[in-house]
């Protein structure tokens, strides 16, 4: 239980329930420090003596299982929580960064689990912090329909545990076959957390309509935890490819589309996991290895960029396109940034995501899936249209909207800073990266035919990217998706049943002859003064219930 106490996920998730109660200077301190703690405790449990088994019904469970992976993930993640924290530090809602550490500690202890119990049970607990963080907000409604598809993922994902625990025997969360109707329901239910279709638009309905700081905690744990547990559990999966090459071009065109610049970046998630997805179905060393590298990088990239549209609506009160531009000439910090995440997403040489999106390319390289490097490839050029130049340049650059905003307090800006840093470093120095990945793969990402290549695609999308501007001009549109399903028919269906049902009670009820209508005979036997509806007294209860037995003993035994 000591061991326990020192688990540095719930080390979050109990530090994240004190934030709640606390007040001024203490309150931004802990904020600050739990992360570090975190992260120290994630390094520390690398020693196999620190791994930690409790005994659960005939079952025992590892909560605390470090290995290489799960290292890699745990450490962005509590990373990942020191900067939200830091940028989030004058967030008005006292909800919001408490919700947001249970998230963080939740994520980190998916990715530690040994077992797929505690994996479950940390997996619905990352449900519940990330609703509150969208519901802290005000978002009442998306909170809810974001909660009904998270839910119904658990449950798809605990049924497949469920049925894998009652034919194995074993709860132990290791490599598994889609062999048996168990693992493919446990693959469903990963899959919905990660955004594949067909409810991918659970993620550009919901994470839009969080805070300014909400959004950025959003994007980083419940897709990425996702990536996790596909890469250790399925992988070398072939659906895993086609799914997402899927997700990938469906980002693309959705962000394409967009005018709001918050869900041109919530479909950026769904495009850049879909590179990851794509990763765990190739399933080689190389692709394991870039996967995970491209989900540490994201992580940090698409952070900067949601902090850096974070500071236009917190400074501006505006997220549509159209009514942004020419910022850069009052907001040099936040543009600043912004490119260089633009540039990271884009996988531009010298930056982090160069250095990790490329992986995945090389291992379907490597198994000589020439269609799928192709895909990867055009898929590369559509992430710089849609992220590396679109948003920076309709948000900072396009035609002046008259606003001048400063940037953002001095505590959003550091958190830009720090994340615009790493988003370099690591694209310079990217050895410390590939020293935590789960295989030792000796890849060499500054190749001159690779840099080459990157260069001309880069270059040559941006030049499609202007000589089409008038295309890409974005206008007073709303697109639609496939949440347009259970958003708009699914309760249209609802209502016409409601009404036919409401006709046909009328109907029977103007055809009843003889005494009272069949409606008022219902209602004396069921309604709530009806002999079946009244409340009865106990001991009446009990007569009957004495009555019943004997009539059923005289049954049986007659």
């Amino acid at each position: 239980m000591t061991s326990l106490l020192l688990h540095p996920g719930l080390l979050l998730v109990a530090g994240g329930l004190l934030v709640a109660v606390l007040r001024g200077r203490t309150r931004a301190a802990v904020i600050l420090l739990l992360p570090l703690l975190a992260l120290w405790l994630v390094w520390q449990a690398l020693d196999p003596a620190a791994a930690v088994t409790v005994q659960f019904l005939e079952h025992t469970l590892r909560p605390l299982a470090p290995e290489s992976l799960s290292r890699l993930f745990a450490t962005i993640f509590a990373i990942m929580a020191f900067g939200g924290g830091l940028y989030a530090l004058n967030q008005a809602s006292r909800l919001e960064v408490p919700a947001a550490f249970v998230y963080a500690g939740s994520a980190i202890g998916a990715a530690m689990a040994g077992d797929l119990i505690t994996l479950f049970v940390f997996w619905e607990l990352m449900a519940i912090g990330s609703t509150l963080v969208l519901w802290s907000s005000g978002a009442s409604r998306a909170s809810f329909r974001y909660l009904m598809v998270h839910l119904f993922g658990g449950v798809l994902l605990m049924a497949g545990i469920a049925g894998h625990v009652a034919a194995t025997g074993s709860v132990e969360f290791a490599r598994m076959a889609l062999d048996t109707p168990w693992h493919w329901l446990m693959l469903a239910g990963f899959l919905v957390n990660a955004g594949a279709p067909p409810l991918s638009a659970w993620l550009p309905d919901a994470y839009p309509e969080a805070s300014w700081s909400g959004m950025v905690f959003l994007s980083a744990f419940t897709t990425k935890t996702a990536v996790y547990v596909l890469l250790r559990g399925f992988p070398g999966n072939e659906i895993l490819i086609w799914i997402g090459v899927f997700m990938i071009f469906y980002g693309i065109i959705y962000a394409l589309l967009e005018n709001d610049m918050r869900r041109i970046l919530a479909y950026s998630i769904v495009n850049q996991v879909g590179f990851m997805v794509t990763g765990a179905g190739i399933g080689t060393e190389m692709a394991v290895s870039g996967a995970a590298a491209h989900a540490f990088t994201h992580i940090i990239y698409k952070a900067l960029l949601l902090m850096s549209a974070g500071s236009v609506l917190y400074m501006t009160g505006k997220r549509k396109c159209t009514d942004l531009g020419g910022l850069f000439q009052s907001m040099p910090v936040t543009c600043i940034c912004g490119i260089i995440g633009a540039l990271a997403i884009s996988a531009f040489p010298l930056t982090s995501g160069f250095v990790s999106k490329s992986m995945v390319a090389q291992a379907a390289a490597d198994q000589h899936l020439l269609w799928i490097w192709l895909a990867l490839a055009a898929a590369s050029a559509g992430v710089f249209l849609h992220a590396g130049i679109k948003f920076p340049w309709f948000v900072f650059f396009q035609k002046d909207s008259g606003l001048r905003p400063p940037d953002p307090p001095a505590n959003m800006r550091a958190a830009m800073i720090l994340f615009a840093v790493l988003c370099i470093v690591i694209g310079v120095w990217p050895e410390p990266l590939y020293r935590l990945l789960p295989h030792a793969t000796g890849y060499e990402p500054y190749t001159a035919a690779h840099v080459l290549n990157q260069l001309q695609l880069l270059l040559f999308s941006g030049l499609a990217f202007f000589v089409m501007l008038d295309y890409l001009k974005r206008t007073l549109t709303i697109t639609l998706d496939t949440d347009w399903f259970y958003r708009v028919l699914a309760p249209a269906l609802w209502r016409a049943l409601c009404a036919a049902c409401s006709v046909l009670r009328r109907s029977l009820t103007a055809a009843s002859v003889g005494g009272a209508g069949v409606a008022e005979r219902l209602q004396r036997c069921f309604g709530p003064a009806g002999l079946l509806g009244r409340t009865w007294s106990t001991g009446a209860t009990a007569l009957w219930m004495m009555v019943l037995l004997l009539a059923y003993l005289v049954t049986y035994l007659s």
